[in-house]
């Protein structure tokens, strides 16, 4: 055997000497290893479960509902095997996970991937860059995240630890949800044939349990148990279909110290609004002497929608262990107040605490210097009835929803893969408007052609384009808010207001020094919002209203983001199992 090549120049016992001393420094030095590969199956199969009284048969993953909780570290691989043993196709979305390179695992059907056909397969591969915190996974497909989500929690490196005090222990993640008697497949199918709004929820759920408001569900209630005198690290995400939701614990104040997995300063509140898409981790420090044995913990819908909605409060349990005050004190269960329904200011104010650390550790590096500026209107419309049919929309038109008045076309193949074998020609067009095309005021009277356009445009950027990003909310057919998601990427918010956003006075406003990071914001009802964001990951990226009745009516584009001049700024080839169309 010869002489292990790092030796055979040694020459002398100094030489040698000199070698294992540094060999010695080496095993000093801090050890870099690289991330744990972790893996997750998931069989998608129907299983019969019962809410309200009515028992029916859902999708879920493993037979659970909600599904798994995946839980990996910064720098983590993951690989989750997707099994469809449904008739329905079916695709998953890991909300929030930036995917560098690998569009193919971001997920969203006929944007990045093919949907898994039933008795097909997929494998979910990649690794968690530069992220940690609270994000979740859903299906991207119709309405099936209705009951196919789960929570995606991402530690610290290890020893790394929180910027903030270190709380005691962590509870579970909360998941909001909606539950639907119905077929939520036929809600949506029937409102899309009709053009009406689509039927809504029968309840709103902590964990899949929508708890004692509702009929039925005593029996049904989420808990949870604390000691106290002590502080918990809690993770809220929003996985409801078509609502925000305020959220309070009876007598308990809030701390939120992270949104959509980046770490916040921390500031105190009562009462929160979280949106669809949504996550916050909170602290939560319970009272030393609670005067109550347990508290309701309770959501209920903020909106302005001129339609129907799920005008109902779900409560969940905050127990307390038994201590001598809470044994003798108030049996009954303080509600927490929460706003009425349209209460926008009290969201307004709630939106305008979130600011990043902006910290050496924890930088916010929002783009200072501006490549395109691009302003899109958010909001319904209408598409003209068909000849042959009677259509229950406004005034015997269809719903639709548009981005500058271009409502999205669901193409029939996937438009990364046409990205990447460069088939554009009848998959795409790269004309979408960065400009509404026709302007009027906006959050005034709506005009009266209500009419959409329909495409599947992107728009194309060049790689590390900056990009600045006006959403202006319109009052056609109603003004509400619209939260906003973009896969890819995470967004700087750096500007808000009411009515229409004015180009000239409204930048002297922006926060350019510690704007909160998401991948999800809403558009003000009534207003505006201004993010910035870098556009180095190339790919095909959505973004869309997660109302998914919204997405449903084509509330929805991509951004085409090409290839970088390096090797490291390409995409990565598609995976070999890729879903066929």
């Amino acid at each position: 055997m010869g002489t292990p090549r790092g030796l055979r120049n040694a020459g002398s016992s100094s030489s040698a000497c000199r070698f294992l001393a540094a060999f010695a420094v080496l095993l000093a030095l801090p050890t870099l290893t690289a991330g744990l590969t972790r893996h997750y199956t998931f069989n998608v199969q129907m299983t019969n479960v019962t809410r309200l009284c009515v028992t029916k048969s859902i999708p879920t993953v493993n037979g659970q509902f909600p599904g798994p909780k995946l839980v990996v570290r910064e720098g983590d691989r993951l690989v989750v095997k997707v099994h469809n043993h449904m008739n329905y196709n079916v695709s998953f979305h890991w909300h929030g996970i930036l995917q560098l390179r690998n569009g193919w695992a971001d997920g969203p059907s006929y944007i990045t991937q093919c949907p898994i056909q039933g008795g097909g397969s997929y494998v979910y591969d990649f690794t968690v860059t530069g992220q940690r915190g609270t994000l979740w996974w859903h299906a991207h497909f119709s309405w099936l995240r209705v009951h196919l989500y789960g929570p995606l929690v991402i530690l610290p490196k290890r020893g790394e630890g929180f910027p903030f005090p270190r709380p005691y222990k962590e509870l579970p993640p909360i998941m909001f949800g909606e539950w639907f008697n119905a077929d939520t497949e036929a809600v949506i199918n029937q409102a899309l044939q009709t053009g009406a709004g689509p039927n809504i929820s029968d309840a709103y759920t902590f964990n899949g349990l929508p708890g004692p408001t509702y009929n039925c569900s005593s029996k049904d209630t989420y808990k949870v148990k604390v000691q106290p005198g002590r502080t918990y690290l809690l993770r809220l995400i929003n996985s409801a279909l078509n609502d925000e939701l305020f959220f309070g614990i009876a007598n308990h104040t809030l701390t939120v110290v992270e949104a959509d997995a980046n770490y916040v300063k921390p500031f105190t509140a009562k009462t929160l609004v979280i949106s669809p898409g949504q996550t916050m981790n909170l602290l939560l420090t319970t009272a030393p002497n609670p005067g109550s044995p347990a508290y309701a913990m309770a959501i209920a819908p903020y909106t302005n929608t001129q339609g129907t909605f799920d005008n109902t409060t779900a409560v969940a349990v905050l127990e307390y262990a038994p201590t001598r005050a809470s044994a003798t004190g108030n049996n009954n269960l303080p509600l927490p107040p929460l706003p009425r329904y349209n209460d926008t200011n009290a969201v307004a104010n709630f939106s305008s605490k979130f600011r990043s650390l902006a910290t050496a550790r924890y930088p916010a590096r929002v783009p200072r210097a501006v490549d395109r500026h691009v302003l899109f209107t958010v909001g319904l419309g209408t598409d003209p009835c068909p000849s042959n049919q009677t259509c229950q929309g406004p005034n015997g038109t269809k719903f639709a929803a548009s981005i500058n008045n271009n409502s999205f076309v669901r193409p029939r193949v996937a438009l990364l893969e046409a990205h990447y074998q460069r088939r554009y020609a009848g998959v795409l067009m790269a004309n979408f408007p960065t400009a509404p095309p026709h302007p009027f005021n906006y959050t005034g009277t709506p005009p009266n052609n209500t009419f959409v356009t329909h495409g599947t445009r992107v728009v194309p950027l060049a790689f590390n384009t900056s990009v600045e990003l006006v959403l202006q909310g319109t009052s056609i057919q109603g003004a509400e808010s619209h939260p906003l998601h973009m896969h890819g990427f995470n967004f700087f918010v750096v500007g808000q207001g009411f009515g229409n956003y004015d180009p000239v006075n409204d930048p002297a406003n922006y926060n350019l020094v510690d704007p909160v990071e998401r991948n999800t914001v809403s558009v003000p009802t009534g207003g505006w919002v201004a993010v910035r964001f870098l556009a180095d990951n190339p790919g095909v990226w959505l973004m869309h209203c997660h109302f998914d009745v919204h997405l449903s009516w084509g509330l929805s584009m991509a951004w085409l983001v090409n290839d970088g001049p390096l090797p490291s700024q390409k995409m990565l080839p598609p995976p070999s199992d890729l879903p066929k169309c």
